[in-house]
């Protein structure tokens, strides 16, 4: 079951709220001792994240389906980038990081129990039916939930300093359906002025395939956050006679580049032409990973009135901090 985006939190009656996790999706199978977990993409992950199986075992009845979200807690709320790390080849690294920041899987919903599939039963019975099958512990929890749109809208705000996406909204009353967008996310967008210190050139015509995006820290070294590639045809052939003027320069030589070819690359050319940093664009942006950002961010505007010094990290104020555990433990 997935998500469509929206805006704004719906009042629509009829629907639960529920914190947005950021983790990696979970299927979990039981099954007597076996425990398989799957990604959204069917891809197995228990081999990654081995703290879990135990806590399972001990959580969910022998036979269960349970969907849910994997996370990992650091001391600042969610910790994506450590959920990340685990994906290595070398199963005695994911030993050392099991141990050093265990993960916590949290439960959302029950597709089956024994022999009995829950998937064409309302959402409101399934998530009674987890509710009293499961037996949370230190790394299985299971999620806050509200019918109050009022709180929920609390939740998205105070919730962030947690490391929370924003909030999701569900039908009461709608089946398990895979693969259908039925359940609604509202996530964080946030805006800020940043630095063009370079680009990607279209391969195929001669364009501006994406913008790369800096920020300034308190020493005054530009670094590479991002890049925002929402432009039509038209647009990104007057960006590239708009910066070829600039080209030349070190821009983000003294601080965090972009990256040139990887595995997620295959091959094409990920070089990166160099501008004098002198551009200023508004961007809007969903989540900073770390010092990132992690998804690809929107163009909104240019900043003609803005002096490319004035876009450092400074504009970026961190959400107030919130204990992870206060939200599992009922804080909402």
């Amino acid at each position: 079951m997935l998500c469509r985006s929206e805006v704004e939190i719906p009042a629509t009656p009829g629907l639960v709220y529920e914190p947005k996790w950021d983790g990696f999706r979970c299927i979990v199978f039981r099954e007597g001792d076996s425990i398989h977990l799957e990604s959204r993409n069917s891809l197995p992950l228990q081999r990654y994240f081995p703290e879990l199986l135990d806590p399972l075992r001990a959580a969910l009845p022998e036979m269960a389906v349970a969907d849910g979200e994997i996370v990992i807690a650091g001391p600042r709320g969610l910790d994506f980038d450590a959920l990340q790390l685990r994906l290595h080849p070398a199963a005695s690294r994911v030993r050392m990081l099991a141990a050093d920041s265990p993960a916590t899987f949290i439960a959302f919903d029950l597709l089956a129990v024994g022999e009995e599939d829950l998937r064409d039963q309302p959402l409101q019975e399934r998530a009674r039916r987890l509710g009293a099958v499961l037996i949370p512990n230190p790394r299985v929890a299971l999620t806050p939930q509200t019918t109050d749109p009022e709180e929920a809208a609390t939740w998205f705000e105070r919730f962030e300093g947690a490391g929370c996406d924003g909030v999701v909204a569900k039908p009461l009353d709608s089946t398990y359906r895979s693969g259908d967008r039925g359940w609604i996310k509202v996530k964080h967008l946030r805006t800020v002025d940043c630095v063009v210190g370079g680009y990607r050139k279209d391969l195929k015509v001669e364009a501006v395939a994406s913008l790369l995006l800096g920020l300034y820290d308190g020493d005054g070294v530009l670094h590479h956050v991002g890049h925002t590639s929402s432009f039509s045809a038209a647009e990104r052939r007057d960006l590239l006679a708009r910066l070829r003027p600039l080209e030349g320069g070190t821009s983000f030589g003294a601080g965090r580049t972009p990256g040139g070819p990887s595995r997620w690359t295959r091959g094409r050319d990920a070089d990166w032409v160099a501008v004098r940093p002198e551009l200023v664009c508004e961007v809007a942006f969903d989540h900073l990973q770390g010092n990132r950002f992690r998804h690809a961010s929107r163009f909104l505007r240019w900043r003609p009135d803005k002096a490319a010094g004035e876009c450092g990290y400074d504009q970026l104020l961190p959400p107030h901090p919130f204990d992870l555990g206060a939200i599992l433990n009922g804080g909402g």
